[in-house]
């Protein structure tokens, strides 16, 4: 349940006309009363007799009876309230015991005095009611609505418990505006699956991930398709901008524009501006901070290998930095969501994109962010948007599915710093986020474990005994589940290319197994193997056409046979594995 306070208003007839007539776009429909101050107001809903000026001249008495110097300049007050899509129908009667309970901890009306303020409850809709109340009491004074904000959104939470609906987690004000319902109305009828304004900000976002100055910002914003208005100063300073979508026009066929602000709190041209780097921030050299591959990187993979390193080195600063300095890197981590969602293929695109709709909610809240530090993060942002698009095999799609591995963590442990400092909402927007990076591994993963996994189940018998081995001395408290999952193939085929590179499996087990969350992880050969092939500087993908015993090394597999599964979230599973060599066993569920 959402209750909204508007603006204040002059008119009163002018607010009851529009609740009562057709609505912008038609979407008002049987606009009738619910409640009322004294339960016996005129409907012109539902009265043919009655007439919404009979309303209003009602509603307005107490403010007439005052001297025109006395009366409030704006003594109309409106709050709507409005369920969740997926929640029940609310009944008249229920409605009417919402409005009731909302003016009462508002400060509008109390039932327990005969002075309160005169007020009306309008459903034109099965979601939602409009309360409208002039500001002056029956007794001429004017209520105490000090943190009448507050008190309507506790009653809220109040109400969704007692009459069953979905209960929403507490706002701190950072959040941004939602849409209303014309622009969702609009989104429908157009077969849009946003709205206009969250398509505006998603792109801003975008727009605004790894920029460095206002010429870069601007060009992205027009080379995204948007019209860009610039508020300049008559000194010629910018002081702001606003944009618009060429295809939403108003009546007069004028574009529809929204300011920065209006989009989100953190879009406003001067909040942008504090993102971007100093003449004294450290500069993140764009060198790749980890041991060249064996083969040619191409742009989007070496860049999606920078930000792994880079998000693993966000994770220690979530864990044990200032709070200032958390809430930058969490913010920049939105930009890195952004932008891997816009140069992403087709199979992650669209499970990336929603994770980084979700997860912009989590990159606000009181907690003012301190940029500065978070720079290298920005720049792998950058990376990632100047790299250009990624295809979905190959070096580009396993160094996908390597990094969205290591933002999965770089959320969950934004999660876990929200819950700490309390922030409900951020932290809910988070786990949302996580699911999408959840789905989009499954899709990336499946091709470049599936190959490894094949190549693994034919190595030989001598050298799998050899690593299995190796294994229980290197990580003996880990090694027995490692070996119990159908993940220790692709693992196994990782040791071996490490081992040709000329490194000790032994060592690199053994550093990686130290690393944060391992313990937690459901699947850890999973998690290992992409240890092994970044730190070990393998390609991401596995690119032999043959090795000991294969001659089928680099086929990929089923992708029914091996799924692949993010850190710590869900167990690989080998849905129809053959048996290995003469009759061991075989994986199950």
């Amino acid at each position: 349940m959402i209750p909204r306070i508007q603006k204040r208003g002059q008119r009163t007839i002018g607010l009851l006309a529009y609740l009562y007539g057709p609505g912008k776009h038609e979407e008002h429909d049987d606009p009738h009363l619910v409640a009322t101050w004294d339960h016996n107001a005129p409907d012109p809903g539902r009265d043919p007799s009655a007439t919404l000026k009979q309303l209003q001249q009602l509603l307005d008495q107490p403010v007439d009876n005052l001297d025109q110097d006395q009366r409030p300049r704006k003594h109309v007050w409106h709050l709507s309230v409005r369920n969740a899509a997926e929640d029940r129908l609310l009944t008249d009667e229920e409605w009417g015991e919402v409005a009731r309970r909302m003016v009462a901890a508002a400060g509008i009306d109390d039932p327990d005095q005969d002075a309160g303020c005169r007020w009306v409850a309008v459903r034109h809709a099965d979601d939602h009611i409009h309360i409208v109340a002039t500001l002056v009491r029956e007794d001429g004074y004017k209520p105490d609505l000090g943190r009448d904000a507050a008190r309507v959104q506790a009653q809220a939470r109040t109400l969704e418990v007692e009459l069953g609906l979905r209960r929403l987690n507490k706002g701190d004000g950072t959040a941004a505006q939602r849409p209303t319902s014309a622009e969702r109305h609009k989104a429908d009828r157009q077969g849009r699956e946003r709205t206009v304004r969250e398509e505006l900000r998603e792109t801003v976002r975008r727009a605004v991930a790894g920029t460095v100055g206002e010429e870069e910002f601007f060009d992205r914003l027009a080379a995204a398709g948007l019209i860009v208005h610039k508020r300049i100063a008559p000194s010629g300073d910018l002081l702001g901008y606003k944009v618009a979508l060429p295809f939403d026009r108003n009546k007069d066929g004028e574009p529809v524009f929204y300011s920065g602000s209006r989009l989100a709190p953190d879009l406003s041209l001067p909040r942008i501006r504090k993102r971007w780097p100093g003449p004294t921030t450290d500069q993140h050299s764009g060198k790749p901070s980890e041991p060249a591959t064996n083969t040619t990187l191409s742009d989007p993979a070496a860049a999606r290998r920078r930000a792994v390193t880079t998000a693993w080195q966000t994770i220690l600063v979530i864990d044990h930095d200032e709070e200032a300095t958390v809430a930058a890197h969490i913010a920049a981590a939105g930009e890195v969501l952004d932008a891997l969602a816009a140069t992403s293929a087709a199979p992650t695109r669209r499970e990336l994109r929603e994770a980084a709709f979700a997860f912009e909610r989590a990159t606000r809240s009181h907690i003012r962010s301190q940029h500065g530090h978070d720079q290298a993060l920005r720049q792998a942002a950058r990376d990632l948007v100047r790299s250009g698009p990624a295809l979905g095999r190959g070096e580009d799609g396993a160094t996908t599915a390597m990094v969205i591995d290591m933002l999965f963590f770089l959320v969950t442990a934004a999660t876990h710093w929200h819950a700490k400092k309390g922030h409900a909402q951020q932290a809910a927007a988070a786990r949302q986020a996580a699911e999408h990076l959840h789905a989009a591994y499954q899709a990336a993963a499946a091709q470049p474990l599936g190959a490894l996994y094949q190549r693994g189940r034919r190595l030989g018998r001598p050298l799998l005994q050899r690593h299995t081995a190796m294994l229980r001395k290197a990580v003996p408290e880990l090694a027995e589940q490692i070996l119990s999952e159908p993940g220790w193939y692709a693992l196994a085929a990782t040791i071996t290319d490490a081992e040709a590179a000329g490194h000790d499996p032994a060592a690199l087990l053994t550093a990686a197994a130290e690393r944060r969350e391992l313990d937690t992880a459901q699947s850890v050969s999973d998690v290992l193997v992409w240890r092994l092939r970044r730190t070990a500087g393998l390609p991401a993908a596995d690119t032999s056409h043959a090795d000991a015993g294969s001659h089928t090394a680099g086929r990929p597999a089923n992708p029914a046979v091996l799924r692949g599964q993010p850190e710590a979230q869900v167990r690989l599973v080998d849905r129809a594995a053959p048996a290995q060599q003469s009759g061991t066993q075989q994986f199950r569920r």
